[in-house]
């Protein structure tokens, strides 16, 4: 049953936030299913472009950078993050997951937000990274 969905006109992506038998997801959407050709950013961290830390110690300016990287990543498939599909957010401590939200909220439709998975882990490719995130989007076509 796909109650709950909604459609995005350019994208053509469905959102199914609550499937038959499964419980709302807070802030994330359970399923989303689209036609299309799939694009995969790689985990960004909170590196700027000449490769320096943005925001040690600081879980939301860290977000910030990590879902700048991606929006620039997106946007050199010629993708916003209108298109993404599944976002992965690797985290290094769970206790920041709020403050990524409030961050990743100021990037994607709140209402229509993309499937999600948080994962608490030990450490990062370096101490000073809180986060990491990867994306997977849906580019319309034949992108």
């Amino acid at each position: 049953m796909r109650d709950n969905t909604a459609m995005t006109s350019q994208q053509r992506l469905t959102h199914i936030a609550r499937p038959q038998g499964v419980a709302p997801g807070p802030g994330y959407t359970q399923v989303v299913t689209g036609t299309g050709q799939l694009v995969a950013v790689s985990g960004q961290v909170a590196l700027d472009g000449n490769g320096q830390l943005v925001g040690p110690g600081d879980p939301p300016a860290q977000a910030r950078q990590v879902f700048e990287n991606l929006r620039r990543c997106l946007a050199a498939a010629g993708l916003s993050f209108g298109e993404v599909i599944k976002l992965t957010y690797y985290l290094t401590d769970m206790a920041h997951l709020p403050a990524v939200r409030i961050v990743r909220d100021e990037f994607i439709d709140t209402a229509h937000p993309p499937a999600s998975t948080a994962v608490q882990v030990v450490a990062l490719a370096r101490p000073e990274f809180l986060l990491e995130v990867e994306a997977f989007a849906l580019a319309p076509g034949n992108h």
